[in-house]
């Protein structure tokens, strides 16, 4: 093995075909940071595999007997579940497998080119989520060893290389289902009690999760704090109106009208 053992990927594969699974397992080894730890032949066995192993990956048919691919993860959700690649025969079910965990959909025969695109996927979201709780647990522990707040660590951290490649789209869940929101489609998000709403393309998407943690997964230079409780994408503000009481109201582009505090003038000064 090339990389290190903690950044491989590990696979499962399920799939009731034998040869399908022994095909793409072959297939799979030309891959150095890819480990096949188990196969499958049916949704149970899945779901005892992913227990088990804690793959990161779950290369998933879909038509199964006794189970589907679709009941077999609607049996697994939560924080266990793994990324989902699906793998199958059938184009009439892509629409929903994006509506659950899967992160790619590949028709069989399965191309080449396609399973390489799959499995950088794949890197990109597991690098993505370590550099993520990598920095915040950084973060962290700054603030308790120097007292200093969360805001002030965090900007000397972004005032030296970055370190965390932030993401390019938010996975929310909705129950069973994850919607993925790409970050270039948000107008502004804003805090309620332990939720976050997220306002893109005039639609509200409701994420649990808090302020601090969404904001370390945005690119500060798009996306700033414009009251305690508000984050705006910079990019769509129109105009900006000055109140006597000293604060300032955002006007969107999506016809949103955000209140911003004094404080936070200083992040959107390039507007005045």
């Amino acid at each position: 093995m090339t990389q290190n053992e903690s950044t491989n990927l590990k696979a499962i594969i399920v799939d009731d075909e034998e040869l399908a699974r022994q095909g793409l397992a072959m297939r799979l080894e030309q891959y150095d940071d890819v480990d096949v730890v188990k196969e499958c032949q049916n949704g149970k066995e899945a779901i005892a595999a992913i227990i088990e192993h804690e793959p990161d990956i779950v290369f998933l048919d879909i038509q199964m007997p006794g189970m589907t691919g679709f009941e077999m993860i609607s049996e697994v959700q939560g924080d266990v579940m793994p990324m989902v690649i699906f793998v199958t025969a059938y184009d009439a079910f892509a629409v929903d497998a994006f509506k659950v965990h899967a992160i790619d959909y590949l028709l069989k025969p399965v191309e080449g080119e396609r399973l390489a695109e799959a499995i950088t996927r794949a890197r990109q979201f597991k690098n993505q989520e370590s550099a993520v709780n990598e920095k915040q647990k950084l973060l962290d522990l700054a603030v308790a060893l120097t007292g200093k707040s969360p805001a002030a660590i965090g900007e000397l951290i972004e005032s030296g290389e970055d370190i965390v490649e932030h993401a390019d789209r938010l996975a929310i869940k909705d129950g069973s289902s994850i919607t993925f929101v790409p970050v270039r489609d948000i107008d502004w998000i804003d805090a309620a009690g332990d939720y976050m709403c997220v306002h893109a393309n005039g639609e509200t998407h409701i994420m649990r999760t808090t302020m601090k943690e969404l904001e370390a997964k945005l690119d500060p230079t798009i996306f700033q704090r414009v009251h305690r409780s508000t984050i705006v994408n910079l990019e769509r503000v129109d105009k900006v109106s000055s109140h006597i009481n000293g604060e300032f109201h955002l006007t969107l582009s999506c016809g949103s009208s955000l209140k911003m505090s004094r404080s936070y003038k200083e992040k959107v000064k390039h507007f005045f």
